[in-house]
This record gives C-alpha cells, sequence and structure tokens, in this order.
C-alpha cells in the first residue's frame, strides 16, 4: 500500500516560476501543495534565465501578458533600466520591418541608422547598417521574482512537496492519486506547470496529447577588452543568431539564440554552441575575448504554436495546463498567474488583464478529442 503524504483540493506539478506564481495567486482560495521533482524549486529554466523583460520577446500573441505584467513587476521593484536595440545588416532590414509590422502599434520602436546603432554599440560590425530601439526593455530579477512568489505561497498555506518526481497519476474517486518519489498525494485537480516535462506529466494522466516539446538554449558569460559599459543595452540579431547584454564588471552574457530540440533533462552546454556563439560574437563586434568564464544551458518549452497554454483539458478530468512558456515565462509571470487563477477558480478576469484574451491560450484550441 503507498504512503499517503499529502492531500490537497489542487496539486501544481512544478515549483519553478510557473508553478510558483500560481501557487501565490491561488493560495488563498484552496488548499494548494507545490509538488517538484527536485531538491530545491526553480532548478532548471527559472533558474538559468538571461533575465530580461522585452514586450517584443515572444511575439505577438505574447505580448500582451508581457505588458500586463509591467505594473506588478516595477511596483515591486523586479525591474531595471536596461534598453534594447534590434540590429540588422542588408539581409536582416526585412527583419525590423516585421518587428515594426507587428507592434509598432503597441510597442515603443525607435529606428535607428548605422550611426545610431554604432553609438550605442561602440565597436559593432559596419555590416550592420540599421536597427530599432525598444527602450521599453528591462533587467529583470528572475531570482527574486520567485522567492517572491514562493514566499506569497508560503504565507498563503501552500505547501510543498520537495525531491518529489511524479512516477504515475490515476482518477478515481473523483480525485488524482499521484504516485511521487516522495510518496502518494491525492488532489481533485491538478495542474501541470512541469515546464519541460508538461508532455510527460500529460501522458501519465491520459490527457491531451498537445505535444509540448523541450528545447535548448544556451547561455555564456565572456570577459571582454574593452569592458562592456554597464548602460550599453540588450543587442539582439534581427534575424535571431544571437544576443547579448552587459553583466557587472564589464562582462557579456552572449547567446546564439538556439533551440536544439532535447529531451527533458539536467541540460548542459555543448561545446560547438559555445564556440558558434562566440565566433557569431566576434563578427558583431570588434571586442576581443578574454576568456569564457562559464557556460550554462536552460531549456525552454514550446506548444505547437508557440503560445502558453492555459485552462482545463478536455480529454481528463480535473487536469489543468499551465505550461508552453517557452523563454518568456518569467516575464509573463504576474500576468500568467492571475490568468490562470480566474480560468482555474472560475472567477472574472483582473482589470490588469483587460488586453489579453483568454481564448487564444486555452488547450481546447488544438482540437484534441
Amino acid at each position: 500500500m503507498k504512503l499517503l503524504v499529502a492531500r490537497a483540493d489542487v496539486a501544481i506539478i512544478g515549483a519553478g516560476m510557473a508553478g510558483a506564481s500560481l501557487a501565490a495567486a491561488i493560495g488563498r482560495d484552496a488548499n494548494v501543495l507545490l509538488i517538484e521533482a527536485e531538491a530545491w524549486p526553480g532548478y532548471h529554466s527559472t533558474g538559468r534565465s538571461a533575465a530580461f523583460w522585452e514586450e517584443s520577446y515572444g511575439g505577438p500573441g505574447v505580448q500582451p501578458l508581457t505588458s500586463a505584467s509591467y505594473p506588478f513587476l516595477a511596483r515591486h521593484s523586479f525591474l531595471k533600466e536596461r534598453g534594447a536595440i534590434h540590429v540588422a545588416d542588408e539581409a536582416g532590414l526585412g527583419a525590423l520591418d516585421q518587428l515594426v509590422r507587428d507592434f509598432g502599434e503597441v510597442v515603443r520602436l525607435d529606428p535607428l541608422s548605422r550611426d545610431d546603432v554604432a553609438a550605442a554599440v561602440p565597436g559593432i560590425a559596419p555590416r550592420f547598417v540599421a536597427g530599432l530601439a525598444e527602450p521599453s526593455c528591462r533587467d529583470i530579477d528572475a531570482a527574486g521574482l520567485h522567492a517572491h512568489f514562493l514566499g506569497e505561497a508560503k504565507r498563503a498555506g501552500v505547501a510543498q512537496l520537495l525531491d518529489a518526481r511524479v512516477q504515475a497519476m490515476e482518477y478515481r474517486g473523483g480525485a488524482w492519486h499521484i504516485t511521487t518519489r516522495a510518496g502518494e498525494v491525492q488532489a481533485s485537480t491538478i495542474v501541470n506547470a512541469a515546464g519541460a516535462w508538461a508532455g510527460e506529466i500529460a501522458a501519465m494522466a491520459g490527457a491531451s496529447p498537445i505535444g509540448v516539446h523541450a528545447f535548448r538554449r544556451t547561455m555564456i558569460q565572456l570577459q571582454v577588452d574593452p569592458p562592456a559599459a554597464a548602460d550599453m543595452p540588450l543587442v539582439m540579431d534581427a534575424m535571431g543568431s544571437f544576443y547579448f547584454k552587459p553583466e557587472p564588471g564589464g562582462r557579456i552574457w552572449l547567446s546564439p539564440h538556439d533551440e536544439t530540440p532535447t529531451p527533458p533533462c539536467d541540460a548542459a552546454p555543448e561545446e560547438l554552441d559555445v564556440a558558434i556563439a562566440i565566433d557569431r560574437f566576434e563578427k558583431a563586434v570588434d571586442w576581443r575575448v578574454l576568456r569564457r568564464e562559464r557556460a550554462w544551458a536552460g531549456l525552454r518549452s514550446f506548444a505547437p504554436d508557440r503560445l502558453p497554454i492555459y485552462g482545463f483539458d478536455r480529454l481528463a478530468a480535473g487536469f489543468f495546463w499551465f505550461a508552453g512558456q517557452g523563454g518568456f515565462g518569467i516575464q509573463t509571470a504576474p500576468a500568467a498567474a492571475s490568468l490562470g487563477a480566474s480560468l482555474l477558480l472560475g472567477r472574472s478576469l483582473r482589470e490588469s488583464l483587460a488586453q489579453v484574451d483568454p481564448e487564444r491560450y486555452l488547450p481546447s484550441r488544438f482540437g484534441t478529442t
């Protein structure tokens, strides 16, 4: 007989940013348990973020959630001035035009000449002939935000079950019986906030086979000469081949903007991806790379249409999706949690979500039966 370790109204599987934020949002309205596979929350994607908030990042379908998150993030001092510029060579001018078409009505994008780009990023290669400034971009304190949500959840009475990887689950007698490494949990409702493992959790539950897939993203910390100016903006190639931003001590955080399909795992950087990133960086600026200080990788998980999935499943009773948040789960967390809480608890959307259309994120959009 399995050891019953907890009962809850809502069991949230995954205690990263998604699970923690939703737990904080519903913790005072239900008996909530956070189930985390690792020994501490936020070990995977949340703890490996590039840590910026950018309204255009993730595409037009994500932007309303990002923009709606700004007031909360600013009010609680999780954002710091940064700014971003999208740079383009001749081949990338069309990508700049697309950005304006996608976001020009809702996000401030200022055209930049070649001279403007060179002034913003001294030493940038002459081939970058134009750009767009996105002044609303901010650095985001990802670790602080995650800790805030965990703290709010704890104060609301949410319990945690750590080192409790889910091994099986069954719905019977009007409740979910969830077998974990730490024992059995019973809950009326399951929230699938398992990030890269969301597809595996859905399959265990017999939920809709939406097809959430994981992708590896590589980050590198470099010492460069000259040291990066502290007030330099986030620099993004409009064609999506790199981005980099300054960090304390004149360092650079660099990514080749890779998305390599991978099984859910404890992601580690591949040397080839690191080499590609540094090569692209050295071709983009005339700075010298003095040393590679560290490299890491995180997992991003996407639904087929690259939009998040929020809502109850059609096939599995009491199974709620809160997944598929790609690389934008941190910057959208406050609005996503508010939306998820409304859908889960059956209450009206808050005024702060007036520009958010819940229908576009429901799992039913995939038409699975």
